[in-house]
């Protein structure tokens, strides 16, 4: 499976990405405001992506996982995705790492974009959220800049390095979508 963007293109997660997403999850940047650890070896990262492998062949499917390249290069820059949360509520939920060389580019308002038109538009969800740490303004931002609103702050919701975190909920809802995309084209 293969979502397209104007720069991009999200690809399902298969084994042969273990590299890249090893060297992404051990990135101390980027596991800074992981709720998983670095991974210490290969094998930690093979564990955490099969998962991801076996909801590809799940009837109904619940969860979408892609590495995110470019479409010029076809160069790795980081990992999306898409889980049903609550089918009776067509409820899901997106998330993103980047590897920092990419950072500050416009990627991940990008792919947070094309999640949110393939959860509507392909999977007719009603919502979609986005958790994120306070501290992390960078998150923060790209979910602003891709239409969700912040609809709250969750204490002590998230288990980072030895502590909890407080995290702020964010969301768009479909009618939200439909009239943004009615006013401008959503890429």
């Amino acid at each position: 499976m293969q979502i397209e963007s104007q720069r991009l293109l999200l690809r399902t997660i298969n084994k042969d990405d273990i590299l890249n997403i090893h060297e992404l999850n051990s990135r101390p940047e980027v596991a800074e405001f992981s709720i998983n650890d670095a991974p210490l070896n290969i094998e930690e990262t093979r564990k955490e992506i099969e998962p991801y492998i076996k909801a590809q062949r799940r009837k109904p499917r619940k969860s979408y996982s892609f590495t995110i390249r470019t479409l010029e290069t076809n160069e790795f820059i980081g990992i999306a995705g898409l889980s049903i949360s609550c089918e009776k509520f067509r409820m899901g939920e997106i998330y993103y790492k980047i590897l920092p060389i990419f950072w500050n580019t416009g990627f991940a308002t990008e792919v947070s974009k094309c999640l949110i038109k393939f959860g509507f538009e392909n999977l007719k969800l009603h919502r979609i959220e986005a958790g994120t740490n306070t501290d992390n303004y960078r998150s923060v931002r790209v979910l602003e800049k891709s239409g969700m609103c912040q609809e709250g702050l969750r204490r002590k919701i998230v288990p980072m390095n030895g502590k909890w975190k407080d995290g702020y909920l964010y969301a768009i809802i479909e009618d939200d979508y439909l009239m943004r995309k009615s006013q401008q084209p959503i890429e």
